[in-house]
């Protein structure tokens, strides 16, 4: 295909994906008669069809870059190589898993897109790439995203312009909306995960959270990595009773006005809370959250929430007039008491935070007993991934109850193994042997109800209604 052909093709692509109602303006409402239904009616129309527009005027840039060679797409699409580490790291042999291969002769490089918020997370690729280096011959690179849906428009902008068998994304990690959006677009391996061997280890028959992704089946289009569930902290030197439900909640900002609040909805941890509201406030309709939505299902579940948080915004920090943009910002209020009670998808970082002294030795952690969001975040393959085998046997690696128990100590990660113990030989449940419990660290022989994850399309509906509420002030 000729790079004219390849232009063309671009800007197609582009008006393909733009609807033809983006060129005419919906009616708004003043806002003192606008009611829910209209309200969620307008949100889902104009913000959906600008982050269309958005998306597909990216995907044609990129494409036509990708048009004019290689060269030209490095400078537009380049990773910046003060956020991309490569883990080539010499060192003792590990023992291999019973499931591993050979060393791979040619030394292929993997590039794994993933998160690089956090120095654990980090710390933890950096050890994986150590160990499938001395193992199997393979480079590990890191490139750390502060959002992986750039990953996810990089590989489609790959396809818009013909790269289908040479990706610069290898492995993602991921899970809800962007799986979602990769799958709608055939921009993932198929067929694969199941031929994983240490993949038998999550048993998936038994444990179906393993092959399903926010109410989607993953039909072999992506593995499993780690399991991580909602909890609460506080700091019980000012607080004797911490809030337990959603309710109690209220009553909590109500005692305690401003030391309280979560980060906007464009964050994945305010539209978490979000989602964890949503369910526990709409006991009769649950049902509603695990379904693509409706409009039928928006008028029930939306303003059940709207109504709560309406009550909650003004007794919240600062009023609800400033609203935290990050989940590292709620941690930093917690650490200099401003808050009394945050929240964080990550149990294992609150413990690590007070041993660093960004948290005092007076918080607690424990979830909530009407329910703790819960969900599983995979690793996937992309469809055009140049070396196929080096990737599954990095994920393979990541399967194994060496790196599954690895990852699960609190010193490392923190974060819960996929893997099914009444899997494993006697030897591998060796290596999860527990550690000495931390006074803030999540008390875990205490259960909670977990809430499974709502259906992908939720969270764009949950976090466009808000905005078109309350996004003005912000």
């Amino acid at each position: 295909m000729t790079k004219s052909n390849l232009m063309l093709a671009a800007l197609g692509s582009l008006f393909r994906l733009t609807p033809l109602c983006l060129f005419t303006t919906p009616t708004v409402k003043p806002r003192s008669t606008v009611n829910v239904q209209s309200v969620i009616h307008v949100a889902v129309q104009v913000t959906g069809l600008l982050k269309t527009v958005f998306t597909a005027i990216a995907v044609a840039m990129l494409a036509t870059a990708l048009a004019y060679g290689s060269e030209a797409a490095q400078s537009l699409g380049q990773i910046n190589p003060e956020v991309q580490t490569s883990t080539r790291l010499k060192g003792q042999p590990q023992n291999q898993s019973p499931a591993s291969n050979q060393k791979l002769g040619d030394s292929p490089t993997v590039q794994f897109h993933a998160w690089g918020g956090s120095a654990q997370v980090n710390g933890y690729i950096q050890w994986v790439g150590q160990q499938v280096s001395d193992q199997y011959n393979i480079t590990l690179n890191h490139v750390k995203l502060a959002d992986t849906s750039d990953a996810v428009s990089r590989v489609l902008a790959e396809k818009a312009a013909g790269n289908n068998n040479q990706g610069s994304v290898n492995l993602i990690w991921i899970n809800g909306e962007n799986f979602a959006a990769m799958k709608r677009h055939d921009l993932l391996l198929k067929d694969w995960a199941n031929s994983i061997p240490n993949f038998a280890l999550t048993n998936p028959a038994r444990n179906p959270a393993m092959i399903t992704d926010f109410g989607i089946a993953t039909d072999g289009q992506e593995a499993p990595w780690g399991k991580a569930s909602m909890v609460f902290y506080y700091n019980n030197q000012f607080v004797e009773n911490p809030p337990l439900n959603i309710h109690e909640l209220l009553a909590f900002a109500n005692q305690y006005p401003g030391r309280f609040t979560y980060p906007l909805p464009n964050d994945y941890l305010g539209i978490s809370f979000l989602k964890y509201a949503a369910i526990a406030l709409n006991q009769d309709h649950q049902d509603l959250l695990y379904k693509p939505v409706t409009d039928n299902a928006l008028t029930k579940i939306i303003p059940v929430l709207f109504e709560y948080l309406d009550a909650l915004h003004p007794l919240m920090y600062k009023e609800g007039d400033y609203m935290v943009r990050q989940a590292s910002q709620l941690q930093r209020l917690m650490g200099t008491s401003e808050l009394l009670l945050a929240f964080s998808f990550t149990a294992a970082e609150i413990p690590s935070a007070v041993n660093r002294f960004d948290l005092p030795k007076s918080i607690r952690t424990y979830a909530m007993q009407d329910g703790s969001l819960a969900n599983v975040h995979f690793i996937g393959i992309t469809y055009n991934t140049e070396n196929v085998a080096a990737a599954k046997q990095v994920v393979d690696f990541l399967l194994s109850p060496q790196a599954q128990a690895k990852k699960q100590q609190l010193a490392v990660w923190g974060d819960d193994s996929v893997l099914d113990f009444s899997m494993l030989a006697a030897h591998d449940k060796a290596l999860f042997k527990p550690i000495s419990h931390h006074a803030s660290a999540l008390n875990k022989e205490k259960t909670v109800p977990l809430f499974a994850e709502p259906h992908s399309s939720w969270t764009d509906a949950i976090r466009q209604a808000w905005f078109a509420r309350y996004g003005e002030r912000f």
